[in-house]
């Protein structure tokens, strides 16, 4: 959700429990205002918020020049304070599915301590890696974005040179179109679009279509598609990281996601559809 619209879209995604209190909302229209003058960002947008134990996380992602490529993720437990989240890596990724489970505690410094398992002949096997809750969070976001970042077909354009950027001449997706989950994307790397054959590509715009459309997700039946407020707000979210929701207005360029929850997938769902 951009900062410079963040009431509003709190207001749209309000129905899903994505509320913060007036005091947060204060803190975040200049602290944000202000993180986005000293890191030089062309945009900041409030991401979201992960609940904690002792504390919450509130998250902010900054942008550069390439929407989807040039970021940085920053957390606070104030809304004022902000610290830079690590970026991810694959071995980061192994060790937190590895070790750290159930709720976040809300202290980054918390150390996960690797549990013994069992190899196949019986014999006992110990994980020496050691994951802090800063990594986890670090983690939690990449995957978020990765699986659950939705943005409008046509909302972004990729140049020659694959740079991405806002399509400026977006006036929004039609009440038909935005009824169909074939016309809201994935806002992160391809990954079915790569395996999709030469006459399925010339059909798409590769202006356009750079991104995986949600229809194609696996399992169907992950993503929860609705028109609220009589009927002229579209509202999706995730039934793979509860908490997810996102909102576009049809007719118009307004759109925007947030996240409040857990930080956990839901593991269960394929046995709930």
């Amino acid at each position: 959700m951009d900062a410079s619209s963040l009431s509003y879209s709190l207001e749209m995604v309000a129905g899903s429990g994505c509320i913060l209190n007036s005091e947060q909302r204060a803190a975040l229209q200049t602290s944000l205002i202000i993180l986005k003058k000293n890191y030089k960002f062309n945009r900041v947008l409030f991401w979201g918020k992960i609940l904690g134990l002792k504390e919450h996380y509130f998250i902010a992602q900054g942008r550069r020049d390439d929407e989807l490529k040039d970021t940085q993720h920053f957390y606070s437990f104030n809304c004022i304070d902000w610290f830079l989240i690590p970026t991810t890596t694959t071995a980061m990724i192994e060790d937190v599915s590895k070790t750290a489970k159930g709720r976040f505690e809300g202290d980054p410094s918390f150390v996960y301590e690797p549990k013994q398992g069992d190899r196949l002949d019986g014999t006992a096997e110990e994980s020496t890696n050691k994951v802090t809750e800063e990594t986890r969070l670090a983690v939690t976001v990449h995957l978020i974005n990765e699986e659950a970042s939705v943005v409008p077909r046509g909302a972004f354009i990729t140049s020659t040179h694959g740079v991405v950027h806002i399509n400026r001449s977006f006036g929004g997706l039609s009440y038909s179109q935005a009824g169909k989950l074939e016309h809201f994307l994935h806002f992160a790397q391809p990954k079915t679009l790569k395996k999709k054959s030469l006459l399925e590509m010339a059909e798409l715009n590769p202006a356009l279509d750079f991104l995986d459309p949600l229809s194609e997700d696996i399992p169907k039946g992950s993503w929860s598609l609705q028109f609220e407020g009589a009927n002229k707000v579209c509202v999706i979210r995730s039934l793979l990281w509860l908490g997810l929701t996102f909102y576009h207005v049809p007719m118009t360029p307004l759109h925007g996601f947030g996240y409040i929850g857990y930080g956990t997938k839901n593991l269960d769902l394929p046995f709930m559809l």
